[in-house]
């Protein structure tokens, strides 16, 4: 609070100090949402202050009401939604219309109108994928669970371990064989024969090389993304990770130390385990993707998030092994 002071004399040689408080004023931000790209209609926002860990829900045509004292606000119009929001906040808005939704993250310091840059990401199983623009690329903010290339093909489904140890031709599974209970929330996991087909992705989009990988990982460390505010060596991972699922630590900077702050990049990654020769292995600590370039004979290169590492890390593994999916949009 802005204090103000005075002084008077009271009798000579005796002087009376004395503070008065100024009114302060409340911070109040303002923001709009437009719709662009494959849709000018924004249907609903959810907005998630990642740094207190709440969250509201913008209906279609509503403003979104930025406060540090909410309950002091005026309701100026029934389009109205009123949040608690301090300086510094990360916020999450997930934007929804029709069949496209788009992530965007963003750090208010006054009234705005953002915009959600509404992208098709549907593959051959007309499943919708939510999408986010980091950098100068724009990813799917969910792990791929097509059952099918993007001809139409079916991809071969192998649930026996035995045979997909020995596997070298595509095929995919569901974590555990459950799709009931993993489909739709960790998608599926693929061998790298199938990424290796060239017709995985949707269309209009791919899986991404390992120097398309590089490229996020030098953008989110030059941008303020490491846990620490540094901009040098990979320490980014709690800005990949979502706030819900992942196991938890005491270490620091690692995703699993206070989940709440997790995902200020929107890229929304969940610990959906892998298969290996061994079966099923880690949900709940680990998410591991490939990249389309293979290292050596047999083995490629991808990405993996671990719930006690605090960075991405790049690592080549045997091409049998099951790992989740990210596509990024062509250029």
């Amino acid at each position: 609070m802005k204090t103000k002071f005075y002084i008077s004399r009271l009798v000579t040689g005796l002087m009376f100090l004395g503070f008065l408080p100024l009114k302060t004023v409340a911070l109040n931000y303002t923001i709009s949402f437009t719709g662009s790209g494959a849709s000018s209609t924004v249907e609903n926002v959810t907005v998630y202050n990642l740094t207190k860990g709440t969250l509201a829900t913008v209906p279609a045509g509503n403003v979104l009401n930025l406060s540090d004292a909410p309950n002091a606000v005026k309701q100026v119009s029934a389009n109205y939604k009123t949040m608690s929001y301090t300086a510094g906040d990360w916020l999450l808005y997930k934007g929804i219309s029709g069949n496209y939704s788009t992530i965007v993250t963003d750090v208010p310091t006054g009234s705005k109108t953002t915009n959600f840059n509404f992208v098709a990401c549907t593959d051959a199983d007309d499943n919708n994928y939510m999408v986010v623009t980091i950098g100068t690329q724009t990813w799917m903010a969910e792990n791929l669970k097509t059952t099918q290339y993007n001809d139409g093909t079916a991809i071969p489904l192998v649930t026996d371990n035995t045979i997909w140890r020995k596997q070298t031709t595509p095929c995919y599974c569901w974590y555990n064989n459950d799709a009931t209970s993993y489909k739709n929330t960790y998608g599926a996991l693929y061998n790298w024969y199938t990424v290796n087909t060239g017709k995985l992705a949707p269309t209009g989009w791919h899986v991404p090389t390992d120097a398309e990988w590089v490229t996020l990982d030098n953008y989110l460390t030059a941008n303020g993304y490491n846990y620490d505010g540094s901009n040098s060596r990979n320490k980014y991972a709690k800005s990949l990770a979502t706030t819900i699922n992942w196991a938890t630590s005491t270490d620091k900077g690692v995703i699993g130390n206070d989940l709440r702050i997790n995902n200020s990049s929107g890229f929304s990654a969940l610990p959906c385990g892998c298969r290996d020769i061994r079966g099923f292995l880690d949900a709940g600590s680990i998410v591991n993707w490939w990249s389309s370039s293979e290292d050596y004979t047999n083995y490629a290169w991808s990405r993996n998030l671990h719930y006690n590492n605090s960075d991405l890390i790049r690592s080549f593994d045997i091409e049998v092994d099951g790992f989740s999916v990210r596509c990024v949009r062509d250029n």
